[in-house]
């Protein structure tokens, strides 16, 4: 892949972005795309506003259909997650625009959180991914440089258009209490990181990498957020069967909601009867926002997967945690711990 020279915006959950509260952190992100040389475009509805796209999940799968229709388009980056992005879901597959779109202009994909849905929905039709940063987490950092390991990480990508390796990042970031205009230049809280922790299992091992927020999964499971949510998910065949996890690797990385752990086993209770932790060749977890229940969920995940030998790796940079690296979906991966690195293929 070439490098990148224009990126689509895209709101396709949360419509934050094009609230006017936010001009601050728009222009900020905007400032910083340009000093890398980039182009941004931005879809259609994707600064319409919270309250329209709340309301329109169809805008924002035309917006997505359009994004991979524009040529001038190299790269399509979401402007944040949010929660309901299930919702697009009949926009995109009952007709065969979104399939034809995707398939006759495939083009690199970036995003986090709720964009897991996204993720999955272009696993569906064969399309490898990036997940792990957005628009507004990333180019709209309030402090006066976007945080260091994250720009390593986005400059690297959008200049080469593949991400080689992954490392750890050696501090890792408090969160903010508060994202108004009185925040520019206020830098994070930061503390140093250790490396990549092997939970259990062998400490190299290899796959393609899939997965997400582990939340937003949760929800293909449960009703208790949207109650339609797990049948239009199981209708269109979101949530990949047993068999299509065979020798891969699972992220798994919580949200800034913090799920408590009886949320946290709920959700990999419904991994497990899915059929995924004995299909895959190792995990990833990614570091907990703030470090909240690091401990109580390590402990989770060594009882409900209940297999020692299946390797699960935590304290990876990626998701809610600050700072955040880009990791490939459906890209040949391995894993060493000993080493510390994550390369691709």
């Amino acid at each position: 892949m070439s490098k990148i020279k224009t990126v689509g915006i895209v709101s396709l959950s949360s419509g934050i972005l094009g609230e006017s509260f936010m001009k601050h952190e728009l222009d900020l992100g905007l400032r910083r795309m340009e000093e890398l040389g980039l182009r941004v475009k931005f879809m259609p509805n994707a600064l319409r506003g919270a309250d329209f796209l709340q309301k329109h999940p169809e805008a924002r799968a035309a917006d997505f259909i359009e994004a991979f229709r524009d040529p001038d388009i190299d790269l399509i980056m979401t402007a944040i997650g949010g929660d309901d992005t299930y919702r697009l879901l009949p926009y995109l597959f009952d007709t065969g625009d979104f399939a034809a779109a995707v398939r006759a202009n495939p083009k690199p994909f970036l995003g986090f959180s709720d964009t897991t849905t996204n993720h999955l929905m272009l696993h569906k039709l064969g399309l490898p991914s990036y997940y792990g940063q957005a628009f507004i987490t990333e180019l709209c950092e309030l402090d006066t440089e976007m945080l260091p390991y994250s720009r390593r990480c986005f400059e690297s990508f959008v200049k080469t258009g593949r991400v080689a390796d992954i490392t750890p990042s050696p501090l890792w970031y408090e969160s903010r209490a508060s994202f108004g205009p009185e925040e520019l230049g206020v830098p994070e809280v930061s503390h140093p990181n250790g490396g990549f922790e092997l939970l259990q299992g062998a400490p190299r091992f290899r796959g393609k990498i899939l997965g997400g927020c582990i939340d937003t999964i949760f929800d293909y499971f449960d009703p208790g957020r949207y109650a339609d949510s797990p049948a239009l998910c199981e209708k269109y065949g979101l949530f990949p069967a047993a068999e299509d996890w065979r020798g891969r690797i699972l992220l798994l990385e919580s949200s800034e909601e913090k799920p408590a752990p009886e949320k946290y086993r709920a959700a990999l209770l419904h991994l497990k009867e899915r059929g995924v932790f004995g299909a895959v060749s190792g995990v990833l977890i990614g570091k907990p926002q703030d470090e909240v229940y690091d401990a109580e969920y390590r402990a989770l995940l060594q009882e409900v997967i209940d297999d020692p030998a299946l390797p699960v790796v935590c304290n990876i940079p990626i998701g809610h945690a600050m700072p955040r690296c880009i990791l490939p979906f459906g890209i040949e991966a391995e894993v060493d711990t000993e080493r510390q690195t994550i390369t691709f293929s």
